[in-house]
């Protein structure tokens, strides 16, 4: 349920840091309840959105979501501001601070406009009712008489007034109960390319980032971790860290064995970033390394691959897969391997706290505030009241900042040093002491008939799941990473899904896509390997395998609609001019995946000439329902297809003795802009609920690549990354 209330005129204005004086809105979307709240006490009421409108006509919305090259700013204020008939150019944006009258303020899940779309429309359809009521009454006229228009109501007689004109009158009104939304084909900004209000700020260097950050006498601290995850510290030497100019004390701190509680280390202690480093290099430590020691990634890719190639947990079983098996005109078999993956966001951890006595105030770069500030009360042993989290903007995040223990680290060595402190991670840090993403074997086996059809399709996984950082001794998938396994989309009557063992050697996190990235790369693969079994072409032997439009019947209350899948591969394909000539050396692979609700597929168009790799273009089309913002979604697809080739291109993360073995760029590498290719997007236009843009463009350009590489030199790539082979 919805409640929006006024309350420019309350005294809770003052406890979400906002200017009082102008027209106030409140608005509590109840995310996750669906009981009506019967107390309409503002006591009890706790607004997750707001609108200000002040009498200078200026307009602010409080962004509940931290911004990260999303757009999500620019997103959550045009839906408002749409409904509102707003002068975009008279928007701003504050940051809100981690709280849960904010409700859920995790970007992460690609969720942000399909949780708060109707919420954000209703916000300002109302605003835009109320001005017009306002504006009724200051002239003694009939409402149906005036309209909204640009930041004016307008009289039917030809007169207007300006928004903040009206604000004294409007902030005496009660909320109406009922307002009506806009048609769609009046929206003036959703839907559209809108410039990002921050856009400015990013030019010239004003936007504050969490390494901005800086406050009087803070102290800046680099930490020695252990280099086997959940190691400790036996015994340490800090004699030559000392000798470093600006280096002014080394201490140890503990680990704190929490999910996102903090590794623990030797923390260097300086005057300046750059002392704290080279402090940090002098250290002579000696780890005791724990249990983790013995893990080395080569050997435990065939423990797990072994594991899938024997019987697994059952996951799902449907029809009779031995009978399509034993009754097959052909089989196909194959194995694929994929390594770990490491976040490394251009802008590595970093965290500004300050604690004093029972108080802290942290500054950081955070997906998960009101994570962060239930870890920083836990640490500090405090109430959330006395703990305020401010968020920055974010250099890349992918998943990586949603996990606080960075953050925590900033806490303990502010309460340590009795001091504002700054905490930064090196690259190597960031690289050797990630939340990765899960390493994976895959083993799938289907049966086709004599016509091509397939009759039969089983997929076996093991991979060490999310699941083993919170609930330590975990060793098999949790539900949500089978489901992208058991959930997909092709018309098979015998389909079985399999789980086999894998423990956890690393902190295992979420990464952009997540799950989607090894079955999407192992589904696509293998059903254009059935094709060429087949001797189908793969465009059509693709939809002939999603087969016949229907909706699934799932829990989700946004169903799985088959026509809309086979519709974007059908798109991409026409943009790419599938079946075309192309030049010798070049082929078209494609690949189409369901994701965070929406449909996505990808034609990506390769040439290998003399055992050389390179992309040249990628045509992608996406459904995600009704859509914001044109510019940030073309954004999305195209950070997502180079996302997605640096994946497939140099994606890996080993290990050795325990301990991760790459260190920075240099050797965990990224596609550099002379290998980045021209990317072709269409945005399907529906009238469908808004879902995920961010992270459902990456699962597809892996295995569209492979597959086009097949199309030229008749070589199937089952594992990554394609350096391994030489290719680039």
């Amino acid at each position: 349920m919805r409640i929006i209330k006024n309350i420019s005129r309350r005294s809770f204005v003052k406890t979400i840091g906002i200017a009082s004086g102008g027209l106030i809105l409140g608005c509590n979307t109840n995310l996750f309840s669906d009981k009506e709240d019967k107390n309409k006490n503002l006591t009890n009421f706790n607004p997750n959105l707001f609108v200000q409108l002040n009498s200078d006509g200026s307009l602010i919305l409080i962004a509940s979501r931290s911004e990260m090259g999303n757009g999500v700013r620019t997103s959550l204020t045009s839906v408002i501001a749409d409904e509102m008939e707003a002068d975009w150019n008279r928007v701003t944006v504050q940051q809100a601070v981690g709280d849960a009258k904010y409700g859920d303020q995790n970007t992460d899940g690609s969720r942000s406009i399909r949780y708060l779309y109707e919420t954000m429309r209703q916000m300002g359809a109302t605003a835009k009712a109320m001005l017009i009521t306002a504006a009724a009454k200051k002239w003694q006229v009939p409402e149906s008489e005036c309209s909204a228009e640009n930041h004016f109501i307008i009289h039917s007689s030809g007169k207007k007034i300006g928004y903040g004109d009206l604000v004294e009158i409007a902030k005496t009104l009660e909320v109406p109960k009922d307002v009506k939304l806009k048609s769609p084909e009046d929206f003036k900004y959703i839907g559209k390319s809108l410039r990002s209000v921050d856009v400015a700020d990013y030019v010239q260097g004003k936007a504050t980032f969490g390494l901005d950050k800086r406050l009087p006498n803070m102290k800046f601290v680099a930490i020695a971790r252990c280099p086997v995850t959940f190691g400790s510290v036996k015994s340490f030497d800090k004699t030559e860290a000392l000798k470093i100019a600006g280096v002014q004390d080394v201490i140890e701190i503990p680990r704190i064995e929490r999910p996102f509680g903090a590794l623990g280390g030797v923390a260097v202690v300086a005057s300046n970033t750059w002392a704290a480093f080279k402090g940090k290099e002098a250290l002579k430590i000696e780890w005791n390394y724990g249990d983790n020691s013995d893990y080395d990634s080569e050997k435990y890719m065939n423990e797990i691959t072994a594991n899938v190639h024997k019987q697994g947990k059952v996951a799902k079983d449907v029809g009779n897969i031995n009978k399509a098996f034993k009754n097959a005109h052909k089989i196909i078999e194959s194995t694929f391997q994929l390594p770990h993956l490491s976040h490394a966001p251009m802008e590595v951890p970093n965290a500004v706290a300050w604690v004093q006595g029972d108080s802290c105030e942290v500054w950081a770069p955070t997906q998960a505030p009101q994570t962060t500030r239930k870890e920083v009360v836990n640490y500090l042993k405090t109430e959330e009241e006395k703990v305020t989290i401010n968020v920055t903007f974010l250099g890349g995040g992918f998943g990586r900042k949603s996990k606080p223990d960075y953050i925590v680290e900033a806490v303990m060595l502010s309460k340590a040093l009795n001091a504002p402190v700054q905490v930064v991670w090196t690259r190597e840090d960031d690289i050797k002491h990630d939340y990765y993403h899960t390493v994976s074997a895959q083993y799938l086996k289907a049966s086709l008939d004599k016509n091509g059809k397939v009759t039969g399709w089983l997929h076996r996984f093991a991979m060490p799941s999310i699941a083993s950082t919170f609930s330590p001794g975990v060793d098999y998938a949790a539900g949500f990473e089978i489901a992208s396994a058991s959930n997909v989309p092709f018309e098979i009557e015998n389909m079985k899904i399999e789980v086999g063992k894998a423990p956890a050697k690393v902190r295992i996190g979420w990464l952009r896509s997540v799950i989607n990235i090894p079955h999407g790369f192992s589904e696509n693969v293998f059903a254009d390997e059935l094709a060429i079994a087949a001797n189908k072409d793969p465009l059509e032997f693709r939809l002939d395998l999603i087969g016949k439009d229907r909706i699934e019947e799932t829990k989700d209350p946004i169903k799985y609609n088959t026509a809309r899948l086979k519709n974007v591969l059908k798109i991409a394909a026409k943009n790419a001019e599938w079946g075309k000539k192309l030049p010798e050396g070049h082929a078209y692979g494609l690949a189409v995946h369901y994701s965070f609700y929406t449909y996505v597929a990808s034609i990506v168009e390769v040439s290998v000439i003399n055992n050389k790799l390179k992309v040249h273009n990628i045509y992608t089309a996406i459904d995600c329902g009704t859509f914001v913002n044109r510019n940030t979604i073309k954004a999305q697809l195209e950070g997502a297809a180079v996302f997605g080739m640096s994946l497939a291109f140099y994606g890996k993360i080993t290990a050795k003795n325990g301990a991760i073995e790459q260190n920075n760029y240099h050797d965990y590498k990224m596609v550099r802009i002379n290998d980045t290719p021209n990317v072709h997007v269409e945005i399907v236009e529906s009238s469908e609920r808004p879902t995920g843009v961010g992270e459902p463009g990456v699962p597809v350009i892996a295995p569209a690549i492979v597959n086009a590489i097949y199309q030229i030199t008749g070589k199937r790539y089952y594992n990554l990354p394609l350096s391994d082979y030489g290719l680039v």
